[in-house]
This record gives C-alpha cells, structure tokens and sequence, in this order.
C-alpha cells in the first residue's frame, strides 16, 4: 500500500514538473536527496556502531540483569498472570530491560520467546493480556538513551544532540503509560483468553 502511495505521489510529481516546466528541478532534487540520504547513513553508522557497543558492555558487565532484578516487582502488576504461572516471567523481564537501554535487536528475539513461553499449553489462538501488555510495552519503546534518534542528528549535523533526551523520555514514557492504563481497561472489559 505505501509503494503504491508513494508511486502515486512520484507519477503526480513529474506531472506537474512537466506542464510547469521544471523538469531540472526534479533532477536536482532527486541527485541532491540521493546524495544527502547517503551521507546521513554514512554518519549515522558511526554513532549506532558506538552506543551498540556501550550497551554490549551494559550486557557483558552485568547492568541488564541488575535492571532486570530491579523491574521483577514492577512488572509483576503489570503481568500479572505471567508472574503468577512464573511463564515468561524471565523473558519479559529481559525483554523490557533490553528495550528500556535501547537494545532492540537483542529485545525482538526476547519478546518473541516470550510469546512462546505464554502460549505453552494454550489451544487457542487469540493472545493473552499478557501478550497485548507485551506488544504494547515493545511498540511504546520507551528507553534511557535513544540510540537511534541521537545518531540522526549527529548525522544531520545537529549542534546540540542529547537536548532532545529529556522530551524524548516525557513523550515515551506518558505513551508508554496509557498505553498500559488502556490495555489494562480494555483486557478487564473482554477478559483473558
């Protein structure tokens, strides 16, 4: 559907430049956009590669399961029946403090062993609150050190990079919690499967 949006917004815009004459601008546009793209990436290589390599310390040094050990009785309100069938209790706890320090390509297969561990011994194939809260915890993405947001703007040439820390922790962190407050509203209101 998106490349087709986007096909569709291409085809309009070379119409245009056509019956208004300003076919170089498209050219210019298109070889400056091509140029800019990669130069950005370029820039931004250097700046993940760092901070995946700060957060390979956090997991080597020990950080990641101290966090875990911190967030257990906090996340078992919040899951509450993994927590109670001790199912998934680990990989969900590991999964969010993957997340929490911006390591989303070790939470992905955390949160995917998770969801098998809630499903262990289930028939059916709707998913659980506990998947839901899960899911939602995981697209809410809420963590201590944007890794990725940081290293686009070192890329743009920001002069100030880490201002945006701050709002970007107000914003996660309130979507993060409504999204909880509503799963929880809604799972009670279609109860648990």
């Amino acid at each position: 559907m998106i490349g087709k949006c986007f096909g569709i917004i291409c085809i309009i815009s070379i119409l245009f430049a056509i019956f208004s004459g300003n076919i170089e601008g498209i050219n210019d546009g298109i070889i400056r956009g091509a140029s800019k793209s990669v130069t950005t990436i370029i820039s931004m290589l250097g700046m993940m590669a760092f901070w995946q390599g700060v957060m390979a310390v956090f997991e080597k040094s020990g950080i990641i399961s101290l966090l875990a050990k911190v967030l257990k009785p906090i996340l078992k309100f919040v899951f509450p029946r993994a927590f109670r069938e001790s199912k998934g209790d680990n990989e969900i706890t590991a999964c969010v403090s993957a997340n929490l320090l911006g390591i989303a390509n070790a939470s992905t297969p955390l949160a995917l062993s998770a969801i098998e561990r809630l499903n262990e011994g289930r028939e059916s194939d709707k998913a659980t609150n506990d998947m839901i809260m899960l899911a939602v915890l995981g697209s809410s993405s809420f963590c201590l050190i944007p890794t990725t947001i940081i290293a686009i703007r070192a890329g743009l040439g920001a002069v100030v990079i880490y201002e945006l820390i701050i709002p970007v922790w107000i914003v996660s962190g309130t979507c993060m919690l409504v999204g909880i407050f509503l799963s929880r509203i809604i799972g009670k209101i279609c109860g648990d499967t």
